[in-house]
């Protein structure tokens, strides 16, 4: 199956890059049909470029602290002198969303 999720520019271009090998939502209803061996289209908010990820790994969480716990802060789309910290998270979702749906970590592959 493929799911089609917008990126914003600079998390798009770190996993077209390969960099970034984690996707981090919430563990709403659209994710929870999510399947290892599914494949993500990926599109960028600016320029609608597109491209395409195998899912390689789902893990659930009850919050992005826990999933920033269980990855390299690289692998979830930072630089290295970069400091990482889940309430990035706020930008995106509200802290009632997160505690009504929880954190999906989306362990991805560029195909």
């Amino acid at each position: 199956m493929i799911h089609k999720m917008s990126l914003v520019p600079s998390a798009f271009d770190t996993i077209a890059t390969g960099k970034k090998t984690v996707e981090m939502r919430l563990c709403d209803e659209k994710r929870k049909k999510l399947k290892v061996g599914d494949e993500i289209e990926f599109e960028n908010t600016e320029t609608r470029r597109a491209i395409r990820c195998e899912v390689v790994g789902l893990f659930r969480y009850k919050d992005f602290f826990e999933l920033y716990s269980a990855f390299d802060k690289t692998a979830i789309g930072y630089g290295e002198t970069d400091t990482a910290s889940a309430t990035d998270m706020y930008a995106y979702y509200s802290p009632e969303q997160i505690e009504k749906y929880g954190a999906l970590a989306i362990e991805i592959r560029l195909i």
